[in-house]
């Protein structure tokens, strides 16, 4: 078991459990690229709730051996933050024992996700994977209790995709964002909103939360809010500039100079967040679905022509 303290010298490749408090626990996929996020894990010896899963049903299950070796029972109740594949896939290895919870919109967009990550990454290996949505759904807000340990699920309405949830330990000080905050990487708007997300970095600022489980990335602090709040506002202004000036989103990613953001993983997905700064600038409703297929291509072109790496 790995405390937050030495988290840090942890192996570069392998997952990790953090303890952050009594009971709790985040479970940390480095290096936080495509496919390789976090989840963690609430319990009181008696219960246990999960709060996301993995990409693969390999990754799944070291996911449920690192649950059973901190001492914890096996998940009864699992909360999906969003429902993209490397956070939902591995649903099916904790069902049906788990209740799956989540936003209705999440489940909706599981639904209708399908397999959608073996269609953008064929050659991965998932194992045996059924799509699993949320069998009990929220609309603004929800609180589970593990024993004293207080869960409270909130959505901030649509940002990185249209149903997301925090999770919140508000008498442990601990959020888990999902992927409305990336730590170390790029911040994806594509499936959601730009502004959505700004307003998601508001609510929570006013958690006052001091420990932050990004989606992905290391464990932090409430700094990181500030870095994924200049990125976005940074897309926000060069999607105005650009489009005023007739260049399509490709046009103005490659022309972009990143300055500071040069380093966070996975700067391909600019042209994809400009994309959705795009159509909210054309005034559509926000979290209008976008036609993956030009977006796809416009960040393999990004890539320097070669598809983005799915590292699960």
């Amino acid at each position: 078991m790995t405390t937050l303290s030495t988290a840090g010298e942890a192996a570069d490749t392998e997952p990790y459990t953090v303890t952050l408090a009594p009971g709790v626990h985040a479970y940390v996929q480095p290096d936080g690229g495509w496919c390789l996020n976090n989840a963690g894990f609430v319990s009181d010896g008696g219960r246990t709730l999960l709060i996301d899963t993995a990409a693969t049903e390999r990754r799944a299950r070291l996911l449920r051996d690192a649950v059973t070796a901190s001492g914890a029972p096996l998940p009864t109740m699992l909360v999906n933050t969003h429902h993209h594949g490397d956070h939902t896939y591995g649903n099916c290895v904790f069902t049906p024992e788990a209740t799956v919870i989540g936003h209705a919109d999440c489940r909706r967009e599981t639904l209708a996700a399908g397999l959608q990550l073996h269609l953008a990454w064929p050659a991965v290996e998932y194992g045996d994977i059924e799509v699993t949505a949320p069998n009990l759904t929220y609309t603004d807000a929800l609180t589970v209790h593990v024993g004293d340990i207080e869960v409270q699920l909130i959505h901030p309405g649509p940002a990185h995709t249209v149903g997301d949830t925090i999770a919140w330990l508000p008498q442990q000080g601990i959020v888990f964002t999902g992927d409305l905050v990336f730590n170390g990487g790029t911040p994806f708007v594509m499936m959601g909103s730009l502004s959505g997300s700004l307003h998601a970095l508001e609510v929570l600022r006013g958690l006052d939360a001091h420990t932050v489980v990004p989606g992905h990335g290391r464990v932090t602090d409430p700094g990181v809010y500030d870095t994924v709040e200049r990125y976005l506002r940074y897309v926000q202004e060069l999607a105005r500039t650009s489009r005023a000036a007739g260049h399509t989103p490709l046009e103005a990613a490659r022309r972009a100079d990143l300055g500071e953001f040069a380093g966070l993983r996975e700067s391909e997905r600019l042209v994809a967040n400009l994309h959705r700064a795009y159509a909210e600038l054309d005034g559509r409703p926000v979290g209008t679905t976008l036609d993956l297929l030009p977006v796809l291509g416009d960040m393999t072109q990004m890539n320097g022509g070669r598809p983005v790496a799915c590292h699960a």
